[in-house]
């Protein structure tokens, strides 16, 4: 006769019942934080869209050899023309649609300090999404080229 008390069948129900309730609770913990979900990843796609069709289309000094050379007098008409009409350029930029509308800056700085800004100001507390380039400026005045980084940030 065998005084341990437990039974196989016993055993086996609550390892049943244990395992039902650790599902339970992942289940449930998970279902918590959807509404906290972050959309970022689509958003830094089209943040990586816009700017490659800003440096390697629009900007483009045109050599295909060096596809992130920029124009100057096109970057510096682009941030005049971001900061005078903005509603225009985010539509030419395929950033309204039907549903949504994104929100865009772009800023420009060398080693030492920020060339230019245009766009709207980020505000606090929402999903930015956001790609840097390494871009060369190229100065048809005296054809010096200067290294910079552009960055791109949707929202």
């Amino acid at each position: 006769m065998d005084n341990n008390g437990q039974i196989t069948i016993d055993y086996l129900i609550g390892i049943i019942i244990f395992l039902f309730a650790v599902i339970f609770i992942f289940n449930y913990t998970s279902g918590i934080f959807t509404p906290f979900h972050s959309n970022s990843d689509e958003i830094t796609l089209i943040a990586d869209r816009t700017s490659t069709a800003l440096v390697e289309k629009i900007l483009s000094e045109g050599d295909e050899t060096v596809p992130n050379m920029l124009n100057k007098d096109k970057t510096d008409d682009f941030f005049t023309e971001l900061d005078t009409n903005y509603d225009s350029y985010i539509d030419y930029l395929g950033l309204t649609g039907s549903y949504l509308r994104y929100d865009f800056n772009v800023t420009l700085e060398n080693q030492t300090s920020t060339i230019n800004t245009g766009g709207k100001v980020i505000p606090r507390g929402v999903n930015v999404g956001q790609t840097k380039r390494i871009v060369l400026i190229r100065n048809d005045d005296n054809g010096e080229t200067e290294t910079a980084i552009m960055s791109f940030r949707v929202w």
